[in-house]
């Protein structure tokens, strides 16, 4: 069976039985498509795993670093997922080769396709704003769960995702639609932002509202200065903690406290309307959190709409 997955043909004689799954939604996608009890190893989660994996996840070979090539080849899988593109980047302190490299040694691979780079190799290099969708999360699961033998359970999921997006956007409708900026802290006194190539702009669009910095779309993530979030004023911030297998929302706190007790931010829109709220990178994420995501972000920027 073949598929192919940005640009690369990914061919598998039979269903892959030794997956290695790399990142937080390539690990989750592989317990919500059923075949934890293929993995041979899971890396790197930003967060704990959604509830409903975490029965799953705790049966599972887990290690906080990615592996180097020669840890993650002596684990012999027969399939690599990985969440992000880095994994398989030249430039990436911790890549594993390129997907052309494991592939002459038997081993297909897959990088969810809103993170396609320009070419094997590359990380965030030339990502096209137009795979940055749904639909190609959707197409991921199809894709996978039919190389995995399991195309009826992809299915399902996509299923279920997608009608709990279609009726968060059924609820927002016409609403107001406010600016949301989803910014991280940096210990120099610098601040990174989403931009438009990161899927939160996706996730933010279907909860009604509007990435403050979504024209920024040379990397997903953008390094910026105080001036800049001042001169932005958005409507609603949130955060973006990051990268522990522990985290929840709560350990997002003190990244909210750092922007609400920053003096020259005194005057933000955020700030002084109390919109200033605790966030997960994970929840940024193309994968199978999106719908949780959306639920969430929609909550936050609507409450009135969503009961709280």
């Amino acid at each position: 069976m073949t598929r192919v997955n940005c640009g690369i043909d990914v061919v598998v004689p039979e269903p892959p039985q030794r997956i290695y799954a790399a990142y937080q939604p390539a690990i989750e996608i592989a317990h919500a498509l059923g075949v934890t009890d293929r993995l041979v190893g899971t890396a790197f989660l930003d967060s704990t795993v959604l509830p409903e994996y975490q029965d799953a996840q705790a049966k599972s070979v887990y290690v906080e670093k990615l592996p180097s090539r020669d840890e993650l080849l002596a684990q012999n899988p027969d399939f690599v997922l990985s969440g992000f593109n880095g994994v398989f980047a030249k430039s990436a302190q911790q890549s594993v080769g390129t997907r052309a490299s494991l592939n002459s040694l038997g081993v297909r691979t897959w990088v969810l396709s809103p993170l396609c780079p320009s070419a094997d190799g590359l990380a965030d290099e030339a990502i096209d704003p137009k795979t940055v969708r749904f639909d190609n999360v959707y197409a991921d699961l199809r894709d996978l769960g039919a190389l995995w033998g399991v195309p009826d359970r992809a299915d399902d999921v996509v299923a279920q995702l997608s009608a709990r997006i279609e009726r968060v956007r059924a609820t927002v409708g016409t609403a107001q639609r406010p600016r949301v900026a989803v910014v991280t802290p940096k210990d120099d006194g610098s601040y990174q932002v989403a931009g438009g190539l990161d899927f939160i702009t996706q996730i933010i669009e279907a909860a009604g509202g509007v990435n403050a910095f979504a024209d920024l779309t040379v990397r997903r993530n953008v390094p910026i200065g105080a001036e800049e979030l001042i001169a932005r004023d958005p409507d609603i911030i949130l955060t973006s903690q990051c990268c522990d297998a522990s985290f929840t929302r709560a350990d997002a706190q003190p990244q909210v406290d750092r922007i609400v007790g920053n003096p020259a931010f005194a005057n933000l829109t955020a700030v002084r309307s109390g919109k200033v709220h605790p966030f997960l990178f994970a929840d940024r994420a193309a994968g199978v959190r999106i719908a949780h995501a959306t639920e969430l972000v929609a909550e936050l920027i609507h409450p009135d709409l969503f009961g709280r």
